[in-house]
């Protein structure tokens, strides 16, 4: 397995700054966010990482498929067509999926007014949504990626909690449709975590490492940190991933105040030192 930087770890990085950070650091991958391919056009992106000689580990991110609403349902089936057009272009190993939460409800934001309370229903569309979108992404060559959240993020960005979740809702389609997201900050507590990384096996499409900070911040979205920072015991976990057989880009991907505001170079070299002290099996 080689190590990537998710482009959100060096959130404060352009995406040319972040793959000439990538080319000087010796990195051979990179995990790219659609915001930061706008920002630079898909074109242009697609030449930087090419001409680099880099991998696309993964594109992030497709998702929030949990409307009730029927318009919106429709309109958000077709903004993941254009993510997976657009992971398509840049040869990304995966798209990953963040399913969105509870309908109505918006990532970080105080409850609205009115918002559904059916978990299952939310669940279901996800399902229907898979069903829209699977075959889309095939045609393309682009396997979808189910990211199942922590629980705390349930109500607002993510409906699917658990790796087995994401399993289940994978199995009827293709492995090269659709695939599982393996994310220690949001799996490590899980009881079934080791049992679920061996059933999926070649569904594992990413696997993605960072920290559970302990206490978390007050913005609970903030509270990923550097490997070795936290409470994750890392190595059991990357021994069974690889035991799963996966054997692609293990990606760092870190959402925390502190390391965006530091120097994008430190947090690189830490980054690396990380991975070979504390992550590796």
């Amino acid at each position: 397995m080689s190590l990537s930087l998710n482009q959100w770890t060096t959130r404060h990085w352009t995406l040319p700054e972040a793959v000439d950070g990538c080319v000087r650091h010796g990195l051979e991958a990179i995990g790219l966010w659609r915001e930061k391919v706008a920002e630079t056009g898909l074109a242009q992106s697609v030449k930087l990482v090419r001409d680099a000689g880099l991998r696309v580990s993964s594109l992030c991110r497709g998702g929030f498929l949990t409307t009730d609403d029927g318009t919106a349902f429709a309109q958000a089936l077709e903004e993941n067509r254009r993510a997976i057009d657009e992971a398509a272009e840049l040869e990304a190993a995966c798209l990953v999926l963040v399913v969105g939460g509870l309908p109505g409800v918006k990532p970080g934001e105080p409850l609205p007014g009115a918002f559904g309370r059916d978990l299952a229903g939310a669940r279901e569309r996800v399902a229907e949504a898979l069903a829209e979108l699977a075959p889309y992404a095939g045609e393309r060559g682009v396997k979808l990626a189910l990211e199942p959240l922590h629980p705390i993020y349930c109500p607002d960005r993510a409906v699917i909690s658990t790796l087995g979740q994401a399993l289940e809702l994978s199995l009827p389609f293709p492995e090269e449709q659709v695939g599982v997201v393996v994310d220690t900050f949001h799996v490590w507590w899980d009881p079934r975590l080791f049992e679920d990384i061996a059933r999926a096996g070649s569904r594992i499409a990413s696997y993605q490492v960072c920290d559970y900070l302990h206490p978390l911040p007050e913005d609970v979205l903030l509270g990923r940190g550097m490997m070795g920072d936290g409470v994750i015991g890392f190595r059991p976990i990357t021994a069974a991933v690889q035991a799963a057989g996966y054997s692609g880009d293990v990606e760092v991907e870190i959402f925390n105040a502190e390391i965006w505001a530091a120097d994008p170079d430190e947090v690189v070299a830490t980054m690396k030192a990380r991975y070979e002290e504390v992550v590796l099996a």
